[in-house]
């Protein structure tokens, strides 16, 4: 069944550079609503994210959401299943925002796991769009063998190349994210190499930072 979070808030942050895993910069504006948005999940599905392993939350700033995943892993090598090479997951979001608002996705944060041996690699890609748009905003980051730690990207969009929500329209916003382990030279007789979208420790969150813009007003 969908699932409803609320927040309120009064305060924005707004990332602007270009699209690379460097730290972005502060907000050239910080308009942001002071009304509640509403998420609805209006679909979660994927190998990544099987019923139930999933959670969103909204901040109480509105500044930001997280997805945070408990099974999202993909593997390859000793004890893994053929398909288990490649994991993703799809969700569909209605963004209920306060009128005469509109909002983009100025970066997103995403953390992990990963163990490599050596010859392996793994990447993780993202792309985001919104219902009947052809605009799609999309980055990939790769990992190389020998690794074993947490990892950790960032994705940060220039404001002017951002997609924005169509103003006075109640469009779905899609996030597909994909992991994909890749064997390459390694041993896949007796070593198993894995990148997961969560940590050893518990359950890790990929946040999705707004960008917030007032509509123009409307015509009467």
């Amino acid at each position: 069944m969908p699932g409803v979070l609320y927040a309120g808030g009064v305060v924005a942050a707004l990332f602007a550079s270009t699209l690379t895993s460097q730290a972005y910069a502060q907000p050239p504006f910080d308009t942001v609503p002071p009304d509640k948005i509403v998420i609805t999940v209006a679909t979660v599905n994927g190998s990544g994210c099987p019923a139930g392993t999933a959670a969103i939350a909204v901040s109480p700033d509105n500044t930001a959401f997280t997805v945070t995943y408990s099974e999202y892993l993909a593997q390859v090598g000793k004890g893994a299943k053929p398909t288990d090479f490649r994991k993703n997951c799809q969700l569909s979001l209605v963004m209920h925002v306060p009128q005469g608002f509109s909002y983009a996705i100025a970066s997103v944060d995403y953390r992990g796991f990963a163990h490599l041996e050596k010859g392996a690699s793994a990447t993780q890609k993202a792309s985001y769009y919104f219902q009947g748009q052809s605009q799609t905003s999309s980055n990939t980051h790769s990992y190389n063998g020998a690794y074993d730690d947490n990892w950790q990207a960032t994705d940060v969009s220039d404001i002017a190349t951002v997609v924005w929500s169509p103003c006075g329209e109640l469009r779905n916003f899609n996030i597909n994210t994909e992991l994909r382990a890749n064997a390459g030279t390694s041993n896949t007789q007796e070593t198993t190499s894995f990148i997961a979208m969560d940590s050893t420790d518990g359950d890790v969150s990929t946040t999705y930072h707004f960008a917030w813009k007032e509509c123009p007003p409307t015509k009467k």
